[in-house]
């Protein structure tokens, strides 16, 4: 596994804070953001551009493909978190029967508002050849395949916020059905942006109630919530066989169970509050798994510390588990690190996989006044020792989409 967050770049880094129940939200300095309703985010530091160094002997042509000047944000973020877990798989640049599928919501987005702010104030005098190279979504996959020399499947999934789950989720489904050796998955956005910050706030989707105390501005569960606080970041996992795995040897974090998406065809940003595809959806994966309702032992929360969402999918966990449910430990990462739209899913897979192999489930941060419509343990400001044999990562979207895997210890 391997990981660019805004604790900064590693997996160790990662999991550090987040067990710790340190939160990554802070005010923004990237950009003027004084006249926004929100000023709060959670972006990647600019230490991580410094760690550039890793791009050296990258397979590209030509000169500059280790300029990180050439990439998108998310881009560069997934390559940094993609070579950190395959050198954590103990595998090779050229690896043979192998490939990239991942996901993203804005992919070069960055690139965009930068090179059409351009365009609209010099005339375009500045814009660079390699812009729509840069922005586009499928050119984050690219890079990560040129980056390991890989050159089989290089896919990215766009399905908004449940873009890094259904790319882990489908990468499973063509290692079960025998197309490849080993798949590198995950999800990357950079996405902590002046347009994107204005725009969620227009939506009134993000915090604006907490901007002297950044901290404490993602509250999942909490009833003081006001909104998500947007995120950025990469995470990225070596997908393999387990047979093969085991047999050269590899360390192995968890394995992936089940996985179910489903649509509400509700609306573009609400949820449906009577929350029947999101049961489905999270009953299908633990089906699919063929694990045992009573096997469930966390529950990594989507939580994004909006009003209606939490409700919901608090009930929805009510409907799965029924009386057990208050009885399964979960989380909401997103307490730590914001919500990193499209990399979300895969921010909360990469914490469970370390959860169920440290025997320690982190916790959920600012729960201080827990919203009663919301009664579940949700593992209030301090993680908890113990083994599950296996856990449940929720992921909900825009567009109505929910998407959800199982995974299970090792």
């Amino acid at each position: 596994m391997g990981v660019v967050s805004t604790f900064g770049v590693g997996r160790e880094t990662y999991w550090d804070h987040v067990s710790r129940g340190v939160s990554g939200t802070r005010a923004i300095t990237e950009f003027d953001a004084s006249s926004y309703p929100c000023r709060v985010a959670a972006p990647v530091p600019p230490i991580t551009f410094a760690k550039a160094q890793l791009l050296e002997g990258e397979r590209g042509n030509g000169d500059d493909h280790a300029d990180p000047k050439r990439y998108s944000r998310a881009a560069l973020f997934g390559v940094l978190a993609a070579r950190e877990a395959w050198h954590d798989a103990g595998l090779s640049v050229g690896e043979p029967n192998a490939g990239v599928i991942i996901g993203t919501g804005g992919g070069g987005i960055d690139v965009g508002e930068r090179q059409y702010q351009d365009f609209f104030t010099t005339g375009g005098r500045h814009v660079s050849p390699y812009a729509i190279a840069m922005g586009i979504c499928g050119m984050v996959s690219s890079e990560i395949s040129i980056s390991l020399g890989l050159h089989g499947i290089s896919h990215v999934m766009s399905t908004g916020c449940t873009s890094s789950t259904d790319a882990i989720g489908y990468a499973a489904m063509l290692l079960r059905h025998g197309d490849f050796d080993v798949l590198l998955s995950g999800g990357t956005d950079g996405c902590v942006l002046p347009g994107m910050i204005f725009g969620f706030s227009r939506m009134r989707a993000v915090s604006t109630h907490y901007n002297d105390a950044p901290a404490t501005a993602s509250r999942p569960f909490d009833r003081g919530r006001d909104g998500f606080v947007l995120g950025e970041g990469a995470w990225m996992v070596a997908l393999e066989r387990a047979d093969r795995a085991r047999a050269r040897g590899a360390h192995i974090y968890a394995t992936i169970d089940g996985y179910a998406s489903t649509c509400d065809a509700y609306h573009r940003v609400q949820m449906d509050p009577e929350g029947e595809q999101i049961v489905r959806c999270m009953t299908q994966a633990v089906d699919r798994s063929g694990r045992a309702r009573e096997e469930i032992g966390y529950i990594n929360y989507h939580g994004t510390s909006t009003q209606l969402n939490d409700v919901i999918e608090s009930q929805c966990t009510r409907k799965v588990f029924g009386a057990a449910a208050g009885r399964v430990p979960g989380s909401s990462t997103k307490s730590m690190i914001g919500h990193p739209q499209g990399a979300s899913g895969a921010a909360g897979v990469v914490a469970t996989a370390l959860a169920l192999s440290r025997g320690f489930l982190p916790p959920t941060i600012n729960l201080t006044d827990q919203d009663p419509r919301c009664d579940l343990d949700f593992l209030a400001n301090e993680g908890r020792a113990a083994r599950p044999a296996a856990a449940l990562c929720n992921c909900l979207g825009f567009g109505s989409k929910n998407s959800a895997l199982v995974l299970g210890a090792v």
